[in-house]
């Protein structure tokens, strides 16, 4: 049996999350444009991406369950932006991961 594996940390889980979330240049053009205004509307981000809407949709559906976004309904719009506590979780994770990876002797 394999019982002396080490499990995932939740820092790796959450890691994990936010990398595949930021997996897709769609939704790093998305949370680029989310971040260069304090929130924008659905059809503000769809109008800046030549894609379609349920496209649009899905990548916002994947940014928001990763916890990157935000998103409030004001019906009958729905306001978007940067969820600022993870965004700075994520930064904080990355750069730990970054700065321990790091420290590792490459192979020669």
């Amino acid at each position: 049996m394999e019982e002396n594996k080490k499990k995932n940390t939740s820092k790796q889980e959450q890691i994990a999350r936010f990398a595949k979330a930021l997996g897709h240049p769609t939704r790093v053009a998305i949370l680029y444009f989310l971040a260069s205004q304090d929130c924008c509307y659905f059809g503000d981000i769809h109008d800046e991406l030549p894609i379609a809407k349920a496209t649009v949709s899905q990548h916002l559906k994947e940014l928001k369950e990763a916890g990157l976004i935000q998103g409030e309904i004001e019906p009958p719009k729905v306001k978007y932006c940067i969820n600022a506590e993870n965004w700075l979780l994520a930064q904080t994770l990355f750069a730990e991961f970054f700065k321990e990876c790091s420290k590792r002797k490459s192979c020669k």
